[in-house]
């Protein structure tokens, strides 16, 4: 049984009927298949899907990214490589099922995978605690990672978790210690790093696994700070204002490669991944094998000063836009210079102005 979506609606009802034509069988037995009747439902049905998810609003792509029969890491992973060995254990505490990790070959080319995992069904939704993942978990990444780098080997992750585990054992564990070192681990890794955010990128839990070299996220893919439900119930109390939280946190692939928070976006067929996994698939490894091929190029000090320079320049030409560059000491040697950084930076908008009439406020009554 499908899955549908509030805004595909007409689509479900188009669906439904194109099915009962299909089926030879009726209530009054035997009958005739229209031909004609199914193929023009058929091009009402493409043609509803391309405008529907042409225009999808913030919240809307996000209950897509949340999909049920969304495209998972088991899937890339069973699909996209050969020879995965499944590797367990943290050597600490225990085993975490939210997240599969092991060697595999990708194209003849030994790789180690990670993926996070939320489960098909109720019993293995249960088992990988809904792809939120423990301190052992990120523990079990960190001892992978750093196996993989001593001996060469490029990582490949697929996130998909709506945040890592918030519960008091987890807590208790170290919770917040153990994703600040997986951040630490990717980013010291000589290895290239490539990641690809698939479904619901959440939080410190998917940063932890996505500091990576190359950040790809499929185009109704989602990764934010926090869910939209959790900023609208933190900002107003009121987690029925989703929709507003989703479009000021910019949490879509397009927003996000304007950005250059992400690298590539990853199209996705008509109606979204779900509705046709082979071609999610065929993309995926098409984009794959093009990164590995570009990383065989670099040195492995290379690789590591690469991704260095990608986090350290995220979000700064936009911080410093319209500055001009004044490392140059010769800039001072006039007054007038110093008098036309004030007027250009400080002075060219009326809230800037308010900021420093405050200010000066401020610091007069202190002295007075």
């Amino acid at each position: 049984m499908k899955n549908y979506l509030e805004f595909e609606r007409d689509i479900k009802e188009l669906e439904e009927e194109l099915e009962k034509l299909k089926d030879p069988f009726n209530k009054e037995g035997l009958s005739q298949i229209e031909t004609d009747k199914i193929s023009n439902i058929q091009s009402q049905i493409d043609e509803k899907l391309k405008i529907s998810y042409a225009h999808l609003n913030e919240w809307q792509v996000t209950q897509v990214a949340r999909h049920e029969e969304r495209p998972k890491a088991k899937f890339f992973i069973d699909h996209l490589f050969t020879n995965f060995i499944n590797l367990s254990g943290d050597r600490r505490f225990s085993e975490d099922e939210s997240v599969i990790a092991g060697f595999a070959q990708f194209e003849g080319r030994s790789v180690l995978v990670i993926g996070q995992e939320k489960g098909e069904d109720l019993d293995s939704r249960l088992k990988r605690n809904f792809g939120m993942m423990r301190p052992e978990g990120y523990r079990k990444c960190i001892r992978l990672m750093r196996l993989a780098d001593k001996f060469n080997i490029p990582v490949i992750t697929f996130i998909d978790t709506p945040g890592a585990y918030p519960g008091i054992g987890a807590e208790q564990r170290g919770q917040a210690e153990a994703i600040a070192s997986s951040i630490e681990c990717c980013m010291s890794l000589r290895v290239p790093i490539i990641a690809f955010i698939c479904g619901e990128g959440g939080s410190g839990g998917a940063i932890a696994l996505a500091s990576a070299n190359k950040v790809l996220m499929f185009e109704n893919a989602i990764y934010s700070v926090i869910s939209p439900e959790g900023c609208a119930s933190i900002l107003w109390r009121d987690p029925t204002k989703s929709l507003e939280a989703a479009k000021a946190m910019k949490l879509t692939a397009n927003e996000l490669l304007k950005m250059e928070i992400v690298d590539e976006l990853i199209k996705e067929p008509i109606g979204g991944a779900h509705r046709d996994k082979q071609h999610v698939l065929f993309s995926a490894k098409e984009v794959l094998q093009r990164y590995l091929d570009e990383f065989r190029e670099y040195s492995r000090e290379e690789i590591f000063e690469k991704r260095k320079k990608k986090f350290l320049s995220i979000g700064k030409q936009k911080s410093f836009k319209g500055f001009k560059d004044f490392s140059d000491k010769a800039y001072w040697i006039k007054k007038d210079n110093i008098f036309s950084f004030f007027k250009e930076n400080l002075f060219k908008n009326k809230i800037n102005l308010l900021i420093i009439t405050a200010l000066i406020f401020v610091v007069f009554l202190y002295l007075f």
